[in-house]
């Protein structure tokens, strides 16, 4: 992580605040002539460094953003006032009904860490991988996403639900791959450098897995050309991509174009996630995934085409 080192307390360079928040550098220094926000204090340097406060509360209005509203609405108001905005429409606790999602939220809240994991285990059991995937752990990280949003969650207890999902799917990963023949398509899976998210694609390759599916994963943030000479080393002929909500969609429009070009036409993109510019882009070659059970629609379709 990219800090100012002249500070005693934990500061942000602007490159950092880029990464983290989803804003671009341009933007930042935009709303800090036009709103007066944010307010970067200068390393000896003179370049800007922004404290973890303002990290915060501008991922806030990133999301926010995503959303509909307007920078000059929002940029200026606290971080109560945003927090509150949050949970306009939408939200977590409404969208949360089932029994076993509410007992999920509870052990993460009580910090139950082990009986957390044991009851993963039994769902996982009871309803298999796809459909964990889909009825479980996807509202479950929404969830906490918004909860750490509206301060209802701290970071740890985020990290904690996220270290457990991943140990766990990484696990079902392992032992599908021990008792079951994978066959075509190969899918490389990984992330842009700006995307740090990695839950998302750790889902994306568990379905991929339970669909017999070859896959490689690159994890996250790796940089483009690296994605285009990985495929093509490998044989790749599908690259499934992740985007959360905080990560620039210009960032995204620009980056998916650029590998598109650099791959051979015959690799087909597949891109899912809740980036809001997913759903504008049309590009030859890219499939959008709305959600995790079209990833298995979309192979069908796919191994269909080929035989």
């Amino acid at each position: 992580m990219n800090m100012c080192s002249d500070s005693t307390q934990q500061q942000f360079s602007i490159a950092a605040a880029e990464r983290d928040t989803g804003l671009s550098k341009d933007t930042l220094r935009v709303w800090e002539r036009r709103y007066g926000f944010p307010k970067p204090e200068r390393d000896h340097l003179g370049d800007r460094c922004y404290s973890i406060d303002q990290i915060e509360k501008l991922r806030i209005i990133k999301r926010l953003l995503d959303k509909g509203f307007r920078p000059g609405r929002i940029v200026q108001l606290n971080l109560t006032e945003l927090r509150s905005m949050t949970q306009r429409g939408d939200s977590p606790g409404e969208a949360v009904v089932d029994s076993d999602l509410e007992q999920f939220i509870r052990l993460i809240q009580t910090h139950e860490i082990e009986e957390l994991r044991e009851s993963f285990d039994k769902k996982l059991a009871q309803i298999g991988l796809s459909a964990f995937i889909t009825n479980v752990a996807a509202p479950l990280t929404f969830w906490v996403g918004e909860a750490w949003m509206r301060a209802e969650l701290q970071i740890f207890e985020e990290h904690l639900f996220s270290e457990c999902l991943s140990r766990m799917l990484r696990a079902a990963i392992t032992d599908i791959a021990e008792h079951e023949k994978p066959v075509d398509p190969l899918v490389l899976l990984t992330t842009f450098p700006q995307e740090s998210h990695s839950l998302g694609l750790l889902m994306a390759e568990s379905i991929f897995v339970n669909q017999k599916a070859r896959c490689l994963s690159l994890g996250t943030q790796t940089p483009i050309p690296d994605i285009a000479q990985a495929a093509q080393a490998h044989g790749a002929q599908i690259v499934a991509l992740s985007f959360s909500s905080v990560m620039n969609p210009k960032q995204v429009a620009d980056g998916l174009l650029t590998l598109r070009q650099m791959l051979d036409q015959k690799i087909e993109i597949w891109a899912g996630g809740s980036n809001a510019m997913l759903r504008r882009l049309e590009l030859n070659g890219l499939v959008v995934l709305k959600n995790f059970h079209e990833i298995s629609e979309n192979l069908t379709g796919w191994r269909q085409r080929r035989h």
